[in-house]
This record gives C-alpha cells, structure tokens and sequence, in this order.
C-alpha cells in the first residue's frame, strides 16, 4: 500500500454538495426583481443587487439574512426612496419563505454518507448564518450522520488550519469535498490539504474562479457525483471500505 493517503477525516461542505440551495436564492431573486420592473429593466436591477451583496458581505456575512438586507437596500436605492412599506413586507417575506423551504438533498448523498459512517471520521465545514446553517442541517435529516459540524462566517486557510488544529487532525489524513473551488478547495490545497471539487450545477458568480486563478494549482481533482468518493476510497487509503 506504498504511496496510499491514510485518510482518516472526510468534511463536507453543506449548500448546493449535500443538498440544493442556489436554486432557493435565484427563485427569490427572480420575485425580487420582478418586483422592481416598473423602475428598471431587469438586467440591471440584477447586476446592482448582485453589486450590493457583495459590498455588503463583509458587514451582514452571507446567508439569507444578508441576502434580505441587500434586496432591501437594492430596493430603496433603484427606486431612489420610493418603494412602499408593503412592498418592504413583501421582500420580508419573501425571506421567511426561503427560510422554511424544505430540504431537498441531492442524488447519491444520503447512500455515500451511510457507507463512511463508522470508517472515517464525518464532518460539515460550512459558512453562513448560523441559524440558517442549524435549521438546514436539523432539517436535513443527515445530521445525526456526522461527528462533527462546524459553521463559519468564511472559508478561508486560517479558518481551515483552526479547524485541524482544534480537532487535531493532521493534514495528511484530512480529506475536503465541496462545489465551491473558491470556498471549499483552494483555501484547503493553500494549506496542504486534499480537497476534491464536485460542482453544482449552477454557482453563486461571487464564488466562481477564472481560469488565471486556477493556474498556480495544476489539475484539480474533480466528481461529476458524490457516488464517485467510495471507489476514489479504496483505491487512495490505507483502509478502504
């Protein structure tokens, strides 16, 4: 077995790799922007909402609450001061919907998860409010599945570093998969960590990368599905399942 990655700490990140999310965000979006066409087109009330998350990310974080905020503020702003407390009502919610929406995991997940119990330590490493992030997971039903979850404000190497450190698993035997190559893969490869990409099919444009962005990392290990890590296991660790 020379060669072979004791892998003994499988993270996995939560939204849009363990189930759907985007596709919650881009149905309110659509009902947000359909709100304001009467003030302008939609392309560009989509383009400065999309501007305004992003400001506003380093001061409501990412999630459902922020993404409300900045609805709101995109609101007052393109309709210089004149949208309507009922309309405000009506972008509130718009949020509480998306709050409550159920969970719908993705293909192959609740399967892959199973089989790892029991042979490798199971972690969630994922960002966003924590409220959110805990009623998603308790309503996930997959919860119960793992050793440990975490919830940060951000993906970053230093984040994932304090995560090892905590729990002090050794970088060797760590393993991240993610649909995010900005969030759940560089930062991890930055540090020395195997991480594997599993996109989704669609990705928030605030999380995608360029191909100049890429090039420093050489080939990126990459899923088409989360079925695909129990072969990857057993030909890539010491004790395969």
């Amino acid at each position: 077995m020379e060669g072979k990655r004791p892998i003994s700490t499988i993270a996995f990140d939560a939204d849009d790799t363990l189930w759907q999310n985007e596709e919650i965000f881009m149905k309110a979006q659509e009902t947000f922007i359909n709100m304001l066409t009467q003030y302008h087109d939609k392309e560009y009330i989509s383009s400065h909402l999309a501007e305004i998350q992003v400001r506003n990310l380093a001061v409501f974080g990412y999630g459902i609450k922020g993404f409300t905020l900045s609805m709101i503020e995109t609101a007052i702003e393109l309709t210089e001061g004149r949208i309507q407390g009922h309309e405000i009502h009506d972008i509130i919610t718009l949020a509480k919907d998306m709050v409550a929406a159920p969970i719908h995991l993705l293909p192959n997940v609740v399967e892959t998860i199973k089989k790892l119990k029991g042979h490798y330590q199971l972690m969630v490493i994922t960002k966003g409010d924590l409220l959110d992030q805990e009623g998603k997971l308790a309503r996930s039903g997959i919860a119960d599945l793992f050793d440990y979850i975490e919830i940060v404000s951000e993906k970053k190497p230093a984040v994932y570093q304090a995560i090892l450190d905590q729990y002090q698993i050794p970088k060797e035997t760590f393993l991240m998969l993610g649909n995010s190559m900005r969030s759940d893969v560089l930062p991890l490869l930055d540090i020395g960590v195997k991480a594997i990409h599993v996109p989704y099919h669609s990705t928030w444009a605030h999380e995608e990368v360029s191909e100049v962005e890429l090039l420093p990392y050489g080939e990126i290990e990459t899923f088409d599905t989360i079925a695909q890590l129990l072969p990857w296991l057993t030909q890539n660790t010491v004790t395969p399942i």
